[in-house]
């Protein structure tokens, strides 16, 4: 059994038992469950597709931890102008295992 749920303005596919990493959720506690109510799609024997959401299914995770991903360089250069711009970006994140599905 699957699912589609949507969170931080992504849709992401899940199962059971699988760790995700999505945009950082500012009130999950790291130890501690946090349950998904957006659930566009429920896959499996029987599939169910909301509209826009199912109604009544949910999906519980696990918060294994918060942090920032790997720096990243933006780096804009215009030839010919002697303008040059450098920046650094570290996207904040949030891992999740997935517990259970209830549709």
């Amino acid at each position: 059994m699957y699912a589609i749920i949507e969170t931080g303005g992504k849709q992401v596919k899940v199962e059971a038992g699988q760790s995700i990493f999505v945009e950082l959720l500012n009130d999950a506690v790291v130890g501690e469950s946090y349950t998904f109510d957006k659930v566009l799609f429920i896959g499996g024997e029987k599939n169910e597709i909301g509209a826009p959401y199912v109604k009544g299914a949910t999906v519980t995770a696990k918060v294994e931890k918060n942090g920032r991903a790997k720096k990243i360089i933006i780096f804009k250069y215009r030839p010919k102008k002697k303008s040059r711009t450098k920046k650094g970006h570290r996207q904040s994140y949030t891992k999740l295992t997935i517990e259970s599905i209830n549709a």
